[in-house]
């Protein structure tokens, strides 16, 4: 249910709902993909768990727009800085309480949203922890909330790292023909047991640098490895747990 297609009279009947807040980026996605491929990714998967939790979810439409400062070297990328981006996600969050809802979701594609969304959802929590005890916010990604079952599908990469197998898959799902020449992501390793500059292996510590400085093309990983049924499966996968949790989350009681 779209919390956009109900008018003011309904929320009262509607505030016992998980509100689920798609948020994605506009940035460049290499040679091959377009740039609203987070924000497309991430609303295909928000529609299928939309359709699977009509009893106890309400959905925003998906903000668009992320933290993707790191990406503004490449053109076309529009970004949000941390400081607006983290307003911004306080804002909406505070909106909705005000409105009475008292179970948050925040379900992302974009991974540089992770840590503002973070830091803006911890101030909304410390704000309220003693006036509103029963207050949950919450964010997470598709592809770390399903990343079990995600890496068990036996595809190459066993997560999600850009413009990848991942994403390229899912976009030939949602929009093949935005799909141009999938060619090799060019690999970088320097040797080093704790990090890797295109992310192959898992990083075991977070070395701040921007897509440039890790990616000529701005894509990273195994995209010619990319294929529609690939895609379906990521999507389908991601979708079940994602309804999984929000069915759960729907029914958390307050812990005070």
């Amino acid at each position: 249910m779209q919390l956009g297609e109900r008018n003011w009279t309904e929320i009262e009947g509607l505030r016992d709902r998980v509100v689920v807040c798609p948020i994605g980026a506009l940035e460049q996605h290499g040679h091959h993909l377009p740039l609203l491929t987070d924000a497309m990714i991430g609303g295909e998967i928000a529609r299928r768990v939309e359709a699977a939790t009509e009893d106890c979810a309400l959905f925003t439409p998906m903000l668009w727009m992320g933290a993707s400062h790191h990406h503004l070297s490449f053109p076309g990328t529009i970004s949000l800085s941390q400081a607006t981006y983290r307003a911004v996600i306080e804002d909406m969050a505070e909106s909705l309480i005000a409105a009475g809802f008292r179970k948050l979701f925040f379900l992302n594609s974009h991974a540089g949203n992770i840590v503002p969304a973070q830091a803006a959802l911890l101030e909304v929590q410390l704000r309220h922890r003693k006036a509103l005890p029963e207050l949950y916010v919450c964010v997470g990604s598709w592809f770390e909330i399903a990343l079990p079952e995600l890496a068990a599908l036996g595809l190459v990469q066993k997560k999600v790292i850009h413009a990848c197998e991942w994403e390229t898959s899912v976009i030939q799902v949602t929009h093949p023909e935005l799909v141009k020449d999938t060619r090799p992501a060019a690999r970088r390793d320097i040797g080093s047991e704790f990090w890797s500059p295109d992310h192959i292996k898992n990083n075991r510590l977070a070395v701040l640098r921007t897509m440039e400085q890790g990616s000529e093309t701005g894509a990273f990983g195994f995209p010619d490895e990319a294929t529609p049924q690939k895609g379906e499966l990521l999507v389908q996968t991601a979708t079940d747990v994602i309804v999984r949790f929000v069915k759960e989350f729907s029914g958390w009681p307050s812990l005070v």
